[in-house]
C-alpha cells in the first residue's frame, strides 16, 4: 500500500481522508489498514506514539460502524485523558460525513456531560479504563453491542496499573462476534500475557525502530558535563530561530528545578510532573498549545499521551537507557513531513548510549559543537536589528527627545551610539557569569541514580511549586 487511494473506503470516509490531506501512509498504516479493513480479525500492532496509529485503527472503526445502530459499537481504551480526547477528535473527523460519532469518557471530569453524551448514542466510546468501568457498573454504558475493542498504548496502560481494569472490560465484551485490536510500542511480558489470554489468532504488524523515526527529524547530541548542561541548554534555545518544544528529564525534582531555572532566565517555560492536579495540568497544556508558553519540561510518565502539533524541538536533557523511550520522545516532533530537531545532552561517561541508540534505530546522530557566547550574542544582535528596523513609531519617539539628547550624542560616533543601544537593550549579552544552578547537596530523598525510584513519600518541600529551601536535585555526579 503506497497511497490511501488503494483502500476500499466508503465515499464518506474517503472524503474525510482527502480533506485531512492524507497522502502517503505511514509504515504502521500501510501494514494495518489492509488487514483491519478486511475480514474481522484480532490484531496486534507494534508502533510508538506519533507513527499514525490512530488512523490505522480509526479509519477501519469508522468504516465498519453503522450510523443507524443506536448501540455503542466500538470502545477505544487509552492510558490518559489527553490521549482519549485526541483520539476522539480524530475519530470524529474521520466519521463526520458518515455521521459516526465518538464520545470521550475519562476520569477527573463530571458525570453529567458524559451521561448526556451517552444518551445521544455514540457509535464509539473512547476513554480511560477506570471511568469506563464506573459507567459500566452504573449501568450507563452497555458493551452488549460492542464489536471492536481497541487497546491504544497497551504497554502504557499496563505500566500505569490499569491491567486489572483492562481485563475486566475485555471480559465484559461479547467475544462470539467481537474483535480486539492491540496497539503497543513495546511487547513486554505483561502485554504478551494479555494478548495471549484475550486475542484469538491475531494478525500482526510491527514497525521497526528505524521506520518509527521520522525521515525529517535531525538528531544531534552534545557531550556535556552535568554541571554545564543548564548553560548549554540556554545557549541552544537562544540560538534557535524558533523554539517550541518539549524537554524531557529523568525525575520530577529535575523537572521542577529546570523549569524554575529557565523561567528565571526569562523563558516562557512550564512543567508537567506527577504533583500537578488535573486542573493545573489542563491549564499548562492549554497555555502550551496556545503558545503562551513555548517550553514544556516534563518526565516521561507525566508526558504520556501528550500529543502537540508543530513542535520544532524535543530535548533529552539526558539520554534514556531504553531505545523505545528515546523513540517515544523524539517522535513528538517532525510530524506530517515537517522538519524537527531532536537534541540530546549526554555526559561524557554515558556517550556509549549514543552508539546503542544508533545501532537499535539504524539511524545517525550527529555530534554537535557547543555554541560559544559570541555565536549566541551575534544571533541576538541580528534579531535586534530586525526589531530596530521595524519601529513604525520612531518619528514620534524622536519628537520626545530634548536638546540634552543632542548634546549627549554630539561627540559620539554612529558605532558608539548603536553600541550603547545594544548594551542598554540586551545587557545579558555581556554577563560573563555562566548560567548554572546552585550546587547540588544530596538529601535523603534524592536517588543515587536518575533511574532509581524516589521515595514513595517525599518531603512536602519536594512538592512545592516554588522550591524555597529545597536543595535542587541538580549538579550531582554525571547522570547521562
Amino acid at each position: 500500500m503506497k497511497t490511501f487511494d488503494e483502500l476500499t473506503l466508503s465515499a464518506e470516509v474517503a472524503q474525510a481522508v482527502r480533506e485531512l490531506g492524507f497522502a502517503a501512509p505511514t509504515p504502521i498504516q500501510a501494514q494495518a489498514l489492509p488487514v483491519l479493513l478486511g475480514a474481522p480479525t484480532d490484531f496486534i500492532g507494534q508502533a510508538a506514539t506519533g507513527t499514525g496509529k490512530t488512523a490505522a485503527f480509526g479509519l477501519p472503526l469508522v468504516e465498519s460502524a453503522d450510523p443507524q445502530d443506536k448501540t455503542v459499537q466500538a470502545v477505544v481504551l487509552c492510558p490518559t485523558r489527553e490521549l482519549a480526547l485526541q483520539v476522539c477528535g480524530q475519530l470524529n473527523l474521520f466519521g463526520k460525513h458518515k455521521r459516526v460519532r465518538a464520545l470521550p469518557i475519562y476520569g477527573g471530569a463530571g458525570y453529567g456531560e458524559q451521561l448526556e453524551g451517552l444518551r445521544r448514542h455514540p457509535a464509539v466510546v473512547v476513554g480511560t479504563p477506570g471511568r469506563l468501568i464506573d459507567h459500566i457498573e452504573r449501568g450507563s454504558l452497555s458493551l452488549a453491542g460492542v464489536r471492536t475493542v481497541v487497546l491504544d498504548e497497551a504497554d502504557e496502560m499496563i505500566s500505569m496499573g490499569f491491567k486489572e481494569d483492562l481485563e475486566k472490560i475485555l471480559k465484559a465484551v461479547p467475544r462470539e462476534r467481537g474483535r480486539i485490536w492491540l496497539f503497543s510500542a513495546t511487547m513486554s511480558k505483561e502485554v504478551r500475557r494479555v494478548a495471549e489470554t484475550y486475542l484469538r489468532h491475531p494478525k500482526q504488524a510491527q514497525v521497526n525502530a528505524s521506520e518509527r523515526l521520522s525521515a525529517t527529524v535531525d538528531q544531534v547530541y552534545y557531550v556535556v558535563p552535568e554541571r554545564d548542561k543548564p548553560a548549554v541548554l540556554v545557549r541552544l534555545i537562544e540560538l534557535a530561530d524558533e523554539f517550541y518544544g518539549l524537554i524531557f528529564c529523568q525525575t520530577k525534582s529535575l523537572v521542577m528545578d529546570l523549569t524554575q531555572f529557565l523561567t528565571e532566565q526569562g523563558f516562557r517555560a512550564d512543567s508537567l510532573h506527577g504533583d500537578k492536579s488535573q486542573d493545573d495540568r489542563e491549564r499548562t497544556l492549554r497555555a502550551f498549545r496556545e503558545r503562551k508558553t513555548n517550553i514544556l519540561v516534563g518526565t516521561d510518565v507525566a508526558s504520556r499521551g501528550l500529543d502537540v502539533k508543530d513542535l520544532t524541538h524535543v530535548v533529552n536533557y539526558s539520554l534514556p537507557r531504553e531505545t523505545e523511550v528515546y523513540i517515544h520522545r523524539i517522535g513528538r516532533t517532525a510530524r506530517s513531513g515537517r522538519a524537527g530537531l531532536a537534541i540530546s545532552l549526554t555526559a561524557p561517561s554515558h556517550r556509549a548510549l549514543v552508539n546503542r541508540i544508533e545501532h537499535a534505530t539504524k539511524s545517525r546522530m550527529t555530534e554537535g559543537k557547543i555554541p560559544g557566547r559570541r555565536e549566541v550574542a551575534l544571533k541576538k544582535v541580528a534579531r535586534l536589528l530586525a526589531r530596530f528596523l521595524d519601529q513604525p513609531q520612531h518619528a514620534k519617539a524622536a519628537g520626545l527627545l530634548g536638546p540634552e539628547w543632542g548634546r549627549a550624542a554630539k561627540d559620539m560616533t554612529l558605532e558608539e551610539i548603536l553600541g550603547r543601544f545594544i548594551a542598554m537593550t540586551a545587557p545579558e549579552l555581556f554577563d560573563e557569569r555562566e548560567k548554572t544552578l546552585p550546587a547540588y547537596q544530596p538529601s535523603a530523598h534524592a536517588p543515587a541514580h536518575p533511574h532509581a525510584p524516589r521515595s514513595a513519600h517525599p518531603h512536602p518541600q519536594h512538592r512545592a511549586p516554588h522550591h524555597g529551601g529545597r536543595k535542587p536535585y541538580w549538579k550531582k555526579k554525571d547522570r547521562g
